[in-house]
């Protein structure tokens, strides 16, 4: 029960088009851009989220107990393609970077700081990509896409609302408890349909600039795990004296519903079931990370508010079932690994004490895409609308016409108004 009485519905266990019962990229910025902000009053029980005060609204808000109601239908998520990029960061419409999961021993000991100086290529982080591997994806798998798509009875190309990274959701998800970092989403119409793509806040590049050697490290350490569990093949074995190549990817791109949103997004894969039994995708999907140790009922509590929320959200959007996490000590020695069903992850955290509500996400995600559509009316790839959110404000925005901040390029507009192959 929240603080109104009301009863507060958790998510299920599985995706099952259930009824209300129940990656990435980014541009700099200048922090000083124009936003449009309009005042208004405070938010009571019953009250929408969005300021009623203008038309289009001009504000949304973030406050928690307004997403506290029922869990949104969510569909579960249908890969309907995937594409990999290699050493170079070269786009593939295949599954070549495609890896295979091999459990580790109980007690594995792998050493994640293994490599980091001798057998390491980083890939650039300032260089910003925005959306373009998956409109590259796009342009190659059209006729897929459109198959499903009643010309006569569809203003959308694509047949689908919105485009984006499964990373940008994963911000939206998160946002209503987070403290400590704000996001700038691009978002631009085009043919019927919505791009949305992350611009990098100056913030965030400051804290990127000034990253420390330790930093930098703990970020390899997350690869290297990576490196001790994949193999290359399906029969194969981990190679953990390789190169540790961080432009590489396999991604998954799945369609799905939320609400009344049809969702087309992209994102990275660690690595699939190989056995012979596993599900078709994206359920055989897992999903590898790195975490300090546990030792304290402080440190497990922390896990579960905090580590928990960011893991949950980014599996839960494209209907990945499972974590394997490894702990490691201070050193970087992994000393035990832990299997994490994200079914159960809302059971794990229900007895912690004024923790995060996978409603709360879900909710707001939603109506962040609402309050988007809403606002976002000229379908025109030269204007963009800039959200901008910092911690404990609304959600504002601001426009922008023929500026920097356009996003979706020449070769994609031209490509989906001609029947040419997309260039690679």
């Amino acid at each position: 029960m929240d603080q109104h009485g009301r009863k507060v519905h958790h998510p299920p266990s599985s995706y099952q088009n259930h009824k209300r019962n129940k990656d990435h990229e980014s541009v700099s910025v200048n922090p000083e851009h124009k936003r449009v902000r309009q005042s208004h009053p405070p938010h009571h029980g019953g009250s929408p989220p969005v300021s009623s005060s203008a038309s289009p609204c001009r504000a949304l808000s973030t406050r928690r107990q307004l997403y506290e109601k029922d869990f949104p239908v969510y569909k579960q998520p249908v890969e309907v393609g995937s594409f990999s990029l290699d050493g170079e960061r070269r786009f593939f419409n295949d599954a070549r970077q495609m890896r295979y999961f091999v459990k580790p021993h109980p007690r594995p000991n792998f050493d994640l700081r293994d490599g980091y100086k001798d057998r390491f290529v980083k890939r650039d982080d300032g260089v910003k990509e925005k959306l373009d591997h998956i409109l590259r994806w796009i342009l190659a798998n059209r006729s897929k896409l459109q198959s499903s798509v009643s010309a006569a009875s569809s203003s959308q190309a694509l047949g689908v609302d919105i485009v984006t990274w499964r990373g940008h959701l994963t911000k939206l998800l998160t946002t209503p408890y987070e403290t400590r970092e704000g996001w700038l989403l691009a978002a631009t119409l085009f043919r019927g349909t919505l791009y949305i793509s992350e611009v990098e806040t100056e913030a965030s590049r400051r804290d990127r600039d000034n990253r420390t050697e330790r930093h930098e490290e703990m970020m390899y350490w997350g690869y290297k795990f990576e490196q001790y569990l994949c193999a290359d093949d399906i029969k194969g074995s981990p190679n953990p004296v390789g190169v540790v190549n961080t432009n590489e990817a396999f991604c998954t791109v799945v369609q799905t519903k939320l609400a009344d949103h049809k969702l087309l997004f992209s994102g990275e894969v660690d690595c699939r079931d190989g056995e012979p039994e596993a599900p078709a995708a994206p359920a055989c999907y897992i999903e590898l990370k790195t975490s300090a140790e546990i030792c304290t009922p402080k440190q497990r509590s922390n896990f579960h508010r905090f580590k928990l929320l960011k893991w949950w959200a980014q599996s839960f959007l494209p209907g990945v079932p499972r974590i394997v996490a490894g702990f490691r000590d201070p050193d970087g020695l992994v000393v035990g690994t832990e299997t994490i069903q994200i079914s159960k992850i809302s059971h794990l955290i229900k007895n912690e004490y004024n923790c995060w509500k996978p409603t709360v996400c879900m909710n707001f995600c939603c109506e962040f895409l609402s309050f988007v559509r809403t606002v976002v009316r000229e379908d025109n790839p030269r204007v963009v609308h800039l959200f901008s959110w910092d911690p404990h404000q609304d959600v504002t925005y601001s426009v922008h016409r023929d500026t920097t901040y356009c996003f979706l390029p020449p070769w994609y507009v031209e490509g989906m108004a001609s029947s040419s192959n997309p260039p690679h």
